[in-house]
């Protein structure tokens, strides 16, 4: 799977979040505006750029800025580590979303992490698997997570919903002590602010042999990228330094988009850290 952000998404993402002008930026690089605006949409160079310099004006990180340049890409994991982990993606006008499907593998008692935007894969991979759907936890409520959630409620009517949103019931919001467990799996929550003032994380633990957590992160962040603070990249950044980056090196993050990847990867890569 490519990576969800190329150069081009990185620089223009930490340009706009600098509140730094095209002409400020170009300069710094040594491009001209439309150069720089070609290489932001393609993420493709027609000439040498001066990434140490524009690094530094856009508050990136110069080294890892230069692994993106040079093709960087997260190790690809071995999902089977984790038995009852699936990702599911669908794709609608142009946006490609992932949500995940998680249950233990004795009592088959299962949960699903966003909806993504079609019910029909989630349900033929319960089918498949015998999975007694439980939980549905959302990341956060924008719309290509949560958009087949009706159809999913409507052939699940007992779904227990868990979500950070202010607008849901009281008793299907997340609480910051909460454990839900799926016989031996455990489920936790950590609040993820900044893309989406609903934002949370959930940190899925106690897996068969050992296997590491599995942070199923959403729009926070992105195998060598961030999300897009909507609310607040300050915010959001903070969030991921607390919240994401506190969890053990070798926990498997699970964005909403793009490729898995690890904290130990994000730690050592991403050029917004």
């Amino acid at each position: 799977m490519t990576l969800e952000d190329h150069l081009g998404d990185i620089l223009r993402k930490a340009r706009q979040a600098g509140n730094v002008s095209t002409a400020t930026a170009a300069k710094v690089a040594g491009l001209s505006e439309e150069e720089l605006l070609a290489l932001e949409e393609t993420g493709r160079m027609s000439k040498r750029v001066s990434f140490p310099a524009l690094a530094e004006l856009l508050g990136l990180n110069a080294r890892k800025l230069e692994e993106i340049v040079n093709g960087w890409h997260p190790e690809t994991p071995d999902l089977g580590r984790w038995r009852e982990l699936r990702p599911i993606t669908t794709t609608r006008e142009g946006i490609t979303v992932n949500c995940y499907l998680v249950w233990d593998e004795v009592s088959r008692e299962g949960a699903l992490f966003d909806t993504g935007w079609d019910a029909e894969p989630i349900l033929a991979l319960i089918a498949e698997n015998s999975v007694h759907l439980r939980h549905l936890f959302l990341t956060h409520t924008h719309e290509d997570h949560v958009a087949a959630m009706g159809a999913l409620r409507e052939k699940f009517p007992k779904l227990l919903l868990h979500t950070n949103s202010k607008t849901a019931p009281p008793q299907h919001r997340n609480r910051a002590n909460d454990f839900i467990h799926l016989n031996s799996l455990r489920i936790t929550n950590r609040e993820a602010p900044g893309h989406a003032e609903d934002g949370v994380i959930y940190i899925v633990g106690n897996w068969p042999e050992d296997a590491p957590h599995v942070a199923i992160v959403g729009d926070t962040i992105f195998a060598g990228s961030l999300a897009r603070g909507i609310q607040s990249t300050e915010l959001l950044k903070q969030k991921v330094r607390e919240q994401i980056f506190t969890l053990p090196p070798d926990t498997l993050v699970c964005p909403g988009h793009g490729p898995p990847t690890s904290v130990v990867e994000e730690k050592s890569h991403n050029p917004f850290f």
